[in-house]
């Protein structure tokens, strides 16, 4: 809805995602906002159903490194890409760059130990080493790809207390703790010097 701002009534945007109770809510808040150039549809990147060559731009936030096969996901974005345009596609930095998983992550080691870390794991970090994900555009045919690092602010319009529980229910390491343990890693990330803004960092990647 950000880019359907950017387009205005001239343009218009489909978002996709695979999992139907995103793309209600998304199309729930469009109502909302009385956004009408923005459509969504439930979709996987894998198989898009969508012609070639019928976007402008194509662009994902935060989805890449969930692709099964992030080669041949690109690869479909590219397809539908009309010639010498533009895709562009962010993705998290390593984990201690980033207060918004990071504080969390910390306190539940405390209970479950570290984990061992791997890279090419379906995980918010999967690209965050630079250079990787170029690798990917390249073998998927992607032209002049390039990356550069982008400093921002998370705002949440939401309590500290309920974005802590939020953040809990999205870390899947905390699934494997009781309800004590669980209680108590909410109760010590409330300690800790949580901002409203919380500064974070993502690589982004232009191609």
């Amino acid at each position: 809805m950000t880019i359907a701002a950017l387009v205005g009534s001239e343009g218009s945007v489909v978002g996709i995602d695979p999992v139907p109770a995103m793309v209600e809510a998304a199309r729930r808040e469009a109502d909302r906002l009385k956004c009408g150039n923005a459509q969504f549809e439930v979709a996987s990147a894998d198989h898009l159903p969508f012609p070639d060559d019928s976007f402008d731009a194509v662009v994902s936030r935060f989805g890449v490194m969930f692709f099964p096969s992030p080669v041949g996901g690109v690869r479909e974005l590219l397809r539908v890409l009309k010639p010498e345009r533009k895709l562009a596609l962010a993705v998290w930095h390593f984990e201690n760059r980033n207060p918004f998983s990071d504080i969390l992550s910390r306190i539940i080691e405390r209970y479950l130990g570290s984990q061992p870390a791997d890279e090419d794991a379906p995980e918010p970090t999967r690209f965050a080493r630079p250079g990787k994900l170029l690798d990917v555009l390249s073998e998927a045919g992607a032209m002049s790809a390039a990356e550069r690092l982008l400093q921002f602010t998370i705002r949440a319009s939401l309590s500290v207390e309920d974005f802590v529980k939020m953040r809990c229910e999205m870390n899947k390491r905390a699934n494997l703790l009781s309800a004590e343990q669980r209680a108590d890693v909410e109760r010590r990330a409330l300690e800790e010097p949580f901002p409203d803004g919380c500064r974070s960092e993502t690589v982004k990647f232009d191609g």
